[in-house]
């Protein structure tokens, strides 16, 4: 499968991404490690990105886009691929699926992972890292992995916050470009949403408010119907 996943910081992607690869064996993607590998290889586009990146500029989706449609085409990818990160918003929805169609690169479904603003606010708020393990999973607002006080739920260590977890304008920043459903992120997936019946892409809708497991049964099933 060749997907695209969408949702709001806080949503829970990371969890699902790792789900949809591993039911077929996709790959993925993110255009931050795309950009990283570039530069560090010294690609032509790995060059113009740098000179971007250090005037503190973002790359532009002339140089992002081709870049992501090389990763795209290498040999891991040809089983499939999952791209996570991009999107970011409505202009470059139009330019990727322009490009994807170019290059005869036939997208089957986007995802979108549905849920309230302030959820995921306190989704990302909430967060704990567990002293003895980071991979622990405690958060005081999700009922399923809270912590015992603040103690790991998973093996008592003593619990911390992340500080850019703490950091509300920054927060708010992040969702403001999600939530945006006139030009931004969200914009982007309703912009898939719109033309998929006539390009034939599946779009996706996930409760982002259910748990774990509750939203990896709703994606078995989808993809199965």
């Amino acid at each position: 499968m060749r997907l695209i996943l969408l949702g709001a910081p806080g949503a829970g992607k990371g969890t699902v991404a790792k789900q949809l690869t591993a039911i077929d064996g996709s790959v993925q993607i993110s255009t931050g490690d795309i950009l990283r590998a570039a530069v560090k290889g010294g690609t032509e586009l790995g060059k113009q990105a740098k000179a971007y990146i250090d005037k503190g500029d973002l790359v532009p989706d002339d140089i992002t886009i081709p870049m992501i449609l090389d990763r795209l085409k290498e040999d891991d990818c040809k089983s499939g691929w999952l791209l996570d990160g991009f999107p970011r918003n409505k202009n470059q929805a139009v330019k990727l699926h322009e490009a994807l169609k170019k290059e005869n690169m036939k997208l089957d479904i986007v995802i979108e992972m549905e849920l309230d603003r302030q959820i995921a606010k306190n989704r990302i708020m909430g967060r704990r890292l567990c002293v003895n393990d980071n991979n622990h999973p405690n958060n005081v607002y999700i009922d399923a992995i809270k912590p015992d006080g603040d103690k790991c739920r998973v093996c008592g260590g003593e619990l911390s916050k992340r500080d850019d977890d703490q950091d509300e304008a920054a927060i708010d920043k992040r969702h403001n470009i999600y939530y945006d459903d006139k030009e931004g992120t969200l914009a982007a997936a309703y912009y898939f949403r719109d033309i998929a019946d006539q390009e034939g892409i599946r779009y996706i809708t996930l409760d982002g408010k259910a748990g774990v497991e509750e939203v990896a049964d709703q994606l078995v099933k989808k993809l199965e119907a």
